[in-house]
């Protein structure tokens, strides 16, 4: 069987190549053709990257350079398509270290190499699939996932290919979890849609690199189709509580359908892919509820509120306004933004900009170039994210910068900012932040925020609102702000983990209850006294230094299966993480946490800290070391009955 990631054979005309050839990226277009040619000499000569940043795929490579490789891809791919485009032979792991190193312009460690490797899937092995035990055990052991996002989607995959019978209970009517339910205006993923999206089922289908909300509940239903999980999904039902049961070695799953009916599902294990950004914060404003016209949270957008020449006022302006004001400010009569602190963003020229139609073809008929694509895109925010986020505890004035790096990022997000504001000072005064760089979730920006906010029918506010009316909102300095629709852009509830779900464990214990608003998890994945109960996207496991949910969720559920193949191969009840060993990993991780930028005093309204100001919800850790932790779930970490 030919390697899916080889590319389909194809009988493209020499000028269409060419044509193709104009729009791709240039150093993943030269791998590919390594793997073509089987000559590592096209990239051992003059033709290299010069270097590599977020979202920079061309490698800083000058328009001759790019001419040049174009006309050599020509001949290598014309003469591949002679030969009937034969599989490639395999490539030795020396070359292809040097071939990651060629690509990013930097030494790639050891440690990394097999991870990578294992993301490309160049052999075609999806290593993170769940492996089969005997299997009447298995028929004997059903699980219950909770949600049906993109993590509790995998997780109905992993448990199907291992045999095991599953329920998937999901409150929304379709797959995809925030892709379903956030349909705002200009909704879209802020990683690079090449690497968002699972290891084993990439796409050369999206339109846009930041893919828009439908696309990405698109891409979901179709996953789910083609593994056949649907059926394995209660659909707009909600699970109320979960308890545990000593006697049975069961988990009893309670459930409300949208009728208000109740049900109930036996388990003998939970599986929670609850995201954290899932319960919308719906702020208490005095007042809000004697307004006279709509309002609606972003996560709840009601289209049948027609915005056309209407006042608009939104309050918030994080990740969701951020995108939202731009789509609908030139459909509004007036929009007030009313924003409580500025927001770090940093350029990103693609950020809404369609693929190409070179780039899919390349993606569907040239060797590995998906793979290699997948690669680039996601080395920069690999780890790297985390030295600019590193606390220097000598440097001064940590009010404004936490190091010398974070300094450096200071600088060139602002001068980013500045560049686009011109000669409006009292703007600039509002949209340049006060606090370190990457303190709090830093935005993607192609320029579309600022050329919104300089428009006459848009107005930023950032004096504290004192109350709404009836016709509008009223400022702290006693202005009047008319509106006749109010979108509430303000979050969600991040730090209430897998509420408002009752999880009753070991002696009657209630999870909330003892997490409060410190929820703590071993590798965000188990907890004591909650047996056979396992997180996805649990505490700690939340990214704010570069990499992907999904690839965090490949890791989690690798290692989630491995823990099932433990209790039913070793004929156990039950397992749970030591207490010692958690107390353990969240005293480490809390101490490294410290040490992080999201974690300082300076840091004002985060989402990312509790009420204390602390953090919780993050993982402070490479993904590399991640990765190692959760390949194997070592059996000394638990107890089992």
């Amino acid at each position: 069987m030919r390697n899916p990631h080889a590319g389909q054979p194809f009988t493209t005309s020499d000028e269409e190549i060419a044509d193709a050839l104009l729009d791709v990226s240039i150093p993943t277009l030269l791998l590919s053709l390594v793997h073509m040619a089987g000559d590592p000499s096209l990239i051992r000569g003059a033709l290299k990257p010069a270097g590599l940043f977020l979202n920079e795929v061309q490698g800083y490579m000058s328009e001759d350079d790019k001419a040049a490789a174009r006309a050599i891809a020509l001949e290598v791919i014309v003469d591949y398509r002679a030969r009937g485009c034969p599989e490639p032979e395999p490539i030795d792991g020396e070359l292809l270290k040097e071939m990651m190193e060629w690509l990013v312009c930097d030494p790639v460690p050891d440690e990394y190499v097999p991870m990578l490797l294992e993301e490309m899937e160049l052999d075609g092995r999806d290593l993170r699939a769940a492996s089969t035990s005997e299997r009447s055990a298995r028929d004997e052991f059903p699980v219950v996932v909770i949600g049906c996002g993109e993590s509790g989607l995998l997780a109905g995959i992993r448990l199907k290919e291992a045999g095991l019978p599953f329920t998937i209970v999901e409150k929304n009517a379709g797959p995809g979890g925030t892709w379903y339910q956030n349909t705002y205006p200009g909704a879209r993923v802020d990683v690079g849609n090449h690497f968002y999206c699972y290891s084993f089922e990439p796409t050369d289908e999206w339109t846009h690199f930041f893919a828009e909300q439908p696309e990405l509940q698109a891409y979901f239903q179709r996953v789910m189709d083609k593994y056949e999980v649907g059926s394995h999904v209660l659909w707009q039902t909600e699970v109320t509580d979960l308890t545990w049961h000593d006697d049975t070695a069961t988990w009893t799953v309670r459930t409300r359908g949208a009728d208000g009916s109740t049900s109930s599902l036996e388990a003998r294990a939970v599986i929670s892919a609850v995201g954290q950004l899932d319960r919308p914060h719906l702020p208490a404003i005095e007042g809000r509820d004697q307004f006279s016209g709509s309002f609606f949270h972003s996560a709840e957008w009601d289209h049948a509120v027609d915005l056309r020449g209407r006042r608009v006022a939104m309050i918030g302006a994080g990740a969701s306004g951020f995108q939202i004001a731009p789509a609908i400010a030139e459909d509004v009569g007036h929009l007030t933004v009313f924003q409580r602190t500025a927001q770090w963003m940093f350029p990103n020229p693609n950020y809404h900009e369609p693929v190409g139609a070179g780039i899919r073809w390349a993606l569907r008929h040239l060797p590995f170039y998906g793979r290699w694509y997948r690669f680039l895109l996601f080395w920069p925010g690999c780890d790297k994210g985390l030295a600019a986020a590193r606390v220097d505890p000598d440097y001064p004035d940590q009010s404004r910068a936490v190091s010398e790096i974070n300094e450096v990022t200071r600088m060139m997000f602002t001068e980013w900012i500045t560049s686009q504001v011109g000669d409006d000072p009292e703007l600039a005064a509002k949209v340049v932040p006060d606090y370190p760089a990457t303190g709090k979730r830093t935005l993607q920006d192609n320029g579309s925020w600022l050329r919104t906010l300089t428009r006459e029918n848009v107005e930023l506010v950032r004096t504290p609102i004192d109350h709404v009316d009836a016709d509008g909102i009223v400022t702290s300095d006693g202005v009047h702000h008319p509106a006749e629709v109010i979108v509430f852009a303000t979050g969600f509830q991040a730090t209430e983990m897998l509420w408002p779900m009752t999880i009753t464990g070991r002696g009657g214990a209630d999870l909330r209850v003892r997490w409060g608003q410190r929820p703590v998890a071993y590798l965000g994945i188990t907890v004591p006294d909650y047996p056979n109960f396992f997180c996805m996207y649990g505490p700690g496991t939340n990214l704010a230094s570069g990499g992907s949910l999904i690839f965090h969720s490949e890791c989690q559920m690798r290692y989630i299966s491995q823990c099932l193949d433990h209790l039913i191969a070793g004929g156990h009840r039950y397992m749970e993480p030591r207490r010692d060993v958690t107390d353990d990993w969240v005293r480490r991780s809390q101490e490294e946490m410290r040490t992080m930028v999201w974690s300082q005093p300076s840091i004002e309204h985060s989402f990312y800290k509790n009420a204390d100001g602390d953090v919780y919800s993050l993982s402070p850790w490479r993904l590399v070391d991640y990765w190692t932790w959760t390949r194997r779930p070592d059996p000394g970490d638990f107890t089992f009955g």
